[in-house]
This record gives C-alpha cells, sequence and structure tokens, in this order.
C-alpha cells in the first residue's frame, strides 16, 4: 500500500486528486494537507509518507517558498509538483530546487498515473510538453539574453539574487551578508527593474535557465 500526501488548499482539487490517484492506486492511503504548516505537521508524525503531491500556490507561502520549506526538513521524501502553473522555466526550476516530478493540475489521469510510478521508483517525471531542454535553439537565444540583463548587475546585487535563488527571504539574506534588511530591500528592487520582472518569483524563473554560478563567478558567491 502507498501512503500519499496531496496539499493544496482547495478542499474540491484534493478530492478530484484523490480520485485521479484512486485511479492508479486503489489501495493507496491518501492524506491530506491544507496548508504547509500542516504538511509539514503530518510528514513529521508519518514517516511512512513515501510521496507529497504539492501544489505551488498556498496561504503563507510564494513562488517555491513551500517546496524549499518541505524540501529541506524532509530531504529524502520525493515532492512532485501538481500546479496550476505550466511554464516550462517554472518546471525546470522547481525540478532544480529538488521536486522530483511536475505535472499540470490540467493531467490526465494516465498521466499522473505514469508520474507516480515513475518518481516512486527513484525517477525524475516532467511530461515532454514541459520538457524545456527539448525546445532547442529558441530556449538557448532566451538564456543568452536574459544573461545580458544578469550581467548588468553589480557584484552586491548578484550575491543577493543568488540567495533569493536559493529560497531566502530578506532578513535572512541580511544577516547573511551582514547588512541592514532595508540595505537588502534596496538591492531587491534594482534587481528586479534591471530584470524586467514584478517579482521575486519571476526574477527566479527568468534567470532559471542560466549557470548561475559560472556568470556570476567569484564576486557573485555569498560570503562566508
Amino acid at each position: 500500500m502507498t501512503k500519499i500526501l496531496i496539499v493544496d488548499d482547495h478542499p474540491m482539487f484534493r478530492e478530484a486528486l484523490r480520485s485521479a490517484v484512486k485511479f492508479s492506486r486503489d489501495d493507496a492511503e491518501i492524506l491530506e494537507a491544507g496548508s504547509i504548516d500542516a504538511a509539514h505537521e503530518i510528514i513529521r508524525d508519518d514517516p511512512g509518507i513515501e510521496i507529497v503531491l504539492l501544489d505551488l500556490s498556498l496561504p503563507g507561502t510564494t513562488g517555491f517558498d513551500g517546496l524549499m520549506l518541505l524540501r529541506s526538513a524532509f530531504p529524502r521524501t520525493p515532492i512532485m509538483i501538481v500546479s496550476g502553473l505550466d511554464d516550462p522555466k517554472i518546471v525546470q526550476e522547481a525540478i532544480r530546487l529538488g521536486a522530483a516530478g511536475f505535472v499540470p493540475k490540467s493531467v490526465d489521469k494516465a498521466t499522473l498515473a505514469q508520474g507516480l510510478s515513475e518518481v516512486l521508483s527513484g525517477s525524475v517525471f516532467v511530461p515532454p510538453e514541459l520538457d524545456q531542454n527539448a525546445q532547442g535553439p529558441r530556449a538557448a537565444s532566451r538564456a543568452s539574453d536574459i544573461a545580458d540583463l544578469v550581467a548588468n548587475l553589480t557584484p552586491a546585487q548578484m550575491r543577493v539574487l543568488q540567495l533569493i535563488r536559493h529560497g531566502q527571504l530578506n532578513k535572512q539574506i541580511a544577516y547573511e551578508l551582514g547588512v541592514s534588511e532595508t540595505t537588502v530591500k534596496a538591492h531587491v528592487s534594482e534587481i528586479l527593474r534591471k530584470l524586467n520582472v514584478v517579482s521575486r518569483t519571476q526574477a527566479v524563473i527568468k534567470t532559471s535557465q542560466l549557470d548561475f554560478e559560472a556568470i556570476a563567478g567569484d564576486e557573485g558567491a555569498p560570503s562566508s
């Protein structure tokens, strides 16, 4: 019997996902949580959970915060994202941050069943239509344009962007770099302006296809 945790704040979607899971694994034991805090408690108290099906858009979290929190607390529990967001860049970043799979909420039952099987067997699953690695020269051209924007960041802004990409909040970044939170907020504002985005999440997504460590080099590395 497979023990599965569904994490989504919409009861109707949890019910729909439960039905889809039962389609492929009739004997599955399914638990539910409506928030990251509730999910954390359930996984903590029940080490037998084999996979988490996680929505990215949950109360109290932004961007990939929920994924990062659960991955940090329970690194051995595979997490498959089931999200209404289906941009290939978002998919790639979720996988880079440790998700074991990604399927859109509109996915058919057969694809969800395939994803569950592959993730439970230790593989990483992404539907072919969302696999950015298969998008060829156009993706490479976009990466070059974004690299030019990143090159306009100052060394301090590079360090802040790196820490944002690692899921750290302004207060954590300020502590890490030994500066005030006001200074961090100013850097974040400039980063968003230079990258032509309106949120931290968009900045992470826009730079997700880059080899950021290579671009940042020694100057971009967070100070110890």
